[in-house]
């Protein structure tokens, strides 16, 4: 009998959410950046935040970080640093003084003030896929270099999903522009097809000044209002192991000279690019992201920076990155009780080394979510969409993505454990005693529709019945609810005169030769 009520209730609710969302493609959970209300795992103790500290700051003094970058080298002359050619090598006290004027939170404001981003605290936010050069077509059956209309999509979906609130890199690289245009068009899309916070490549002069003015163009700023507080950030990485380019910290450098956030986040391969052990591995890219933010801090004293960590391992069979693995797990919550022990926010990823959207992606992505929310990660790149790697971008993935994405969001809301009287329910156990169930009480008739978790994209039915709908397979559902989003999608409002402006600033700078091509 129960059995049957429950097959009733399960199919009565997927029908009243149908009748509820109307024509929509899917009923979502609303825009709200979850709070992590969980202690982090913490794996290392006081002895061992110690020692991993020590062994960063011992590859700053003794050993030292190749700074690329001229301007870089001439500052930290400034500074008293010790410099020999390009390797600098610096004092644990000046780290820890420079690292100590950085905020330990700010805020993201871009176009739309109502997608105003909090980074730090017990904030958790969520990014887009980011950087890939192929993309997954599930109707080809493989994987083709990616296209300016692959992005747009890609950057439909980043617009549509409540549980994604910020926009990261290109969510796939349109190969179809050319590379010194092509942060024009992709940064004209992503400001008209979103209204979320903005991410710049920091390539250089040219691609870090034309974004910072397309950011305060769509804002409707002046340059003063722009640089009064963070609208946009980027994120770079350090060429492992102990080198920082030319064209990254170039770019950093502008950014924070206008009061843009910079997240540095080496790309640690334990076994490759770092030591084998996961410690050696976590203190050289402590290393590498250290020095970088002492010298944000020197140049602008208090600009907002972050950790980034990017350490996981090779396969040691094949030389291949892998994600998700337990090592990534622990690298990752390492590194969170070392942002703790820094004060710095932090920022993770969603990653796998899959290569189409199954099973393996899935738990891999997963693993390296949960990651994110035992580290207390406060910004997760790549949160959906990611494959092969970072080599492949996948809009079904990115659904699939966004289930899990939702899920965490549910996990941490605080109605799941709270404990007061009408959550003890005391009354309704009594009413219900020792025969009979719950499903006819008041108390589950008033709390029913959102009692639990609605999937919208898992499918709960039993075999049969599943069966007897088609069979369809998780990527596939996927893929025909990537069709439907993207045939109702509905541009954010934009001024018509922001649009037009940002549109002829495109057209003035494409014809000035856009930026060079050369790095």
């Amino acid at each position: 009998m129960s059995e049957t009520v429950a097959r009733k209730r399960r199919g009565g609710g997927r029908a009243g959410a149908a009748a509820r969302r109307g024509s929509a493609t899917l009923e979502q959970m609303p825009w709200n950046p979850p709070t992590n209300i969980d202690r982090p795992t913490e794996p290392l103790t006081e002895e061992g935040i110690a020692a991993i500290h020590d062994g960063a700051m011992r590859i700053l003094e003794e050993i030292g970080v190749q700074f690329l970058n001229n301007e870089a080298l001439e500052i930290f002359k400034q500074a008293g640093v010790k410099v020999e050619g390009e390797l600098v090598r610096m004092d644990r006290d000046f780290v820890m003084e420079m690292v100590g004027k950085a905020p330990r939170e700010f805020t993201l404001t871009p176009r739309n003030p109502d997608r105003a981003i909090r980074v730090g605290g017990n904030t958790m936010l969520f990014g887009n896929v980011s950087s890939p050069p192929n993309y997954w077509d599930v109707e080809l059956n493989k994987k083709i270099p990616g296209t300016r209309e692959h992005c747009r999509n890609l950057l439909k979906l980043t617009q549509y999903f409540n549980c994604i609130h910020f926009a990261g890199g290109y969510p796939v690289e349109p190969v179809d522009l050319h590379p010194s245009v092509r942060h024009l068009d992709v940064l004209y899309d992503k400001l008209t097809l979103t209204d979320k916070v903005m991410h710049a490549y920091s390539l250089g002069k040219e691609r870090v000044e034309d974004v910072m003015e397309m950011v305060r163009i769509a804002g409707g700023l002046s340059h003063a209002e722009f640089d009064a507080k963070p609208h946009m950030y980027t994120n770079i990485n350090s060429t492992s192991p102990l080198k920082h380019d030319e064209p990254m910290i170039d770019g950093s450098l502008r950014l924070i000279r206008r009061g843009q956030p910079v997240i540095v986040s080496p790309f640690t391969l334990a076994g490759a690019m770092a030591p084998v052990t996961m410690a050696g591995a976590v203190a050289q890219s402590l290393a590498e992201l250290l020095c970088a933010i002492a010298l944000f801090q020197y140049v602008a004293p208090g600009v907002p920076c972050a950790i980034g960590t990017f350490t996981s391992n090779v396969d040691m069979k094949s030389g291949a990155p892998a994600f998700g693995t337990p090592e990534y797990m622990r690298a990752t919550q390492m590194t969170g009780q070392m942002a703790r022990f820094y004060g710095l926010p932090m920022r993770s990823s969603g990653v796998c080394a899959a290569n189409v959207p199954d099973g393996q992606a899935m738990w891999e992505t997963s693993n390296s979510l949960w990651a994110a929310v035992q580290s207390g990660t406060n910004m997760v790149y790549h949160a959906a969409g990611w494959l092969e790697g970072g080599l492949i971008a996948s809009p079904e993935k990115f659904i699939m993505d966004c289930e899990v994405l939702q899920m965490i969001q549910r996990y941490m809301d605080p109605a799941i454990n709270a404990t007061g009287p009408d959550e003890i329910a005391l009354e309704a156990i009594r009413e219900v005693g020792n025969n009979g169930h719950f499903f006819g009480t008041q108390h589950t008739q008033d709390r029913y529709a959102t009692a639990f978790y609605q999937p919208f994209l898992s499918d709960w039915r039993n075999y049969e019945a599943w069966e007897a709908a088609g069979g369809v397979w998780t990527a596939e559902r996927a893929h025909t609810m990537f069709k439907e989003i993207i045939a109702e999608f509905e541009e954010p409002p934009l001024d018509p005169a922001i649009r037009e402006e940002l549109a002829a600033f495109v057209d003035r700078r494409k014809a000035e030769g856009g930026a060079p091509t050369d790095f």
